[in-house]
């Protein structure tokens, strides 16, 4: 068995076929691994959807802030944006299946061995993979509960723009789900920076999440995606920034996690 991760699909299905065929993946005993933000900007997210759903057990994929904010849409939380390209999703027979096997995937994914974890966006630097794990597990829970669409339609916003053990209801779900899904940039102490999607940042006390090297996770390997304008750079061990900016006309990335070999697909 040979495990793949890839980075953002957004919709762009003939990439990532180009990338399983390139490696000659084999659905029956290899991995693929997705870092979420599954559809949405590109030009195929329905055939995306049914692509990855039916992978079945080979595929481990976890959600992003498009992906969530699909659902959150579907069900009427919340109104499509300008540049929203899923409503052949909305409008698709199978559309509640859809919605309904979407939301029971997780927010972060360990392998079994421990040896690699995955997250959409990123862990904040005072989080262990054992609390992300914790935590992330309770809006996962929430989402595959009955009262998920009261979730979705509390969902955005900035506040609060840091962890605290005290939090409680929807703050505590929402920051959770920001440091899983929108993060970029933050100070040592979690607090949250919003405004910045470029790869650098001059705000004084604010750096990439991964770049701090006292955070908790320095020693375990992570997976992400999220971040295109890193294309791809993290410049720190053991974190792999796999969102090379597919959708915006650059590349997908798929890397084998057993050597760490990259394949790249021009989109």
């Amino acid at each position: 068995m040979t495990r793949y991760a890839v980075g953002d699909l957004q919709g762009c299905l003939s990439p990532l076929k180009c990338l399983l065929k390139d490696v000659s993946f084999d659905s029956d005993k290899d991995q693929l691994w997705i870092t979420g933000d599954l559809i949405n900007r590109g030009p195929d997210s329905l055939k995306t959807l049914h692509y990855v759903n039916k992978l079945g057990d080979c595929a481990r994929i976890v959600l992003g802030n498009h992906d969530l904010h699909f659902l959150a849409v579907a069900v009427g939380a919340t109104t499509p944006g300008s540049s929203d390209t899923f409503n052949e999703i909305l409008t698709a027979p199978d559309c509640e299946e859809l919605v309904d096997w979407l939301r029971h995937q997780p927010l972060f994914y360990s392998d079994p061995s421990d040896d690699y974890h995955m997250v959409h966006a990123g862990i904040p630097p005072n989080w262990s993979i054992k609390k992300t794990r914790r935590l992330a597990r309770e809006v996962e829970d929430i989402l595959r509960s009955n009262g998920f669409e009261k979730f979705l339609s509390k969902m955005y916003g900035n506040f609060p723009t840091k962890w605290d053990n005290g939090l409680q209801g929807m703050a505590r779900a929402r920051v959770i789900t920001n440091y899983l899904t929108r993060m970029r940039f933050c100070s040592i102490d979690g607090e949250l920076e919003f405004n910045n999607k470029l790869a650098t940042i001059e705000k004084a006390g604010f750096a990439p999440w991964f770049s701090y090297h006292d955070r908790k996770t320095k020693h375990d390997q992570i997976i992400f995606g999220h971040w295109a304008a890193l294309e791809g750079q993290t410049n720190t061990k053991n974190v792999f920034a796999l969102d090379t900016g597919c959708v915006w006309g650059r590349s997908m990335t798929l890397m084998n996690l057993e050597n760490r070999q990259l394949h790249h697909c021009h989109c």
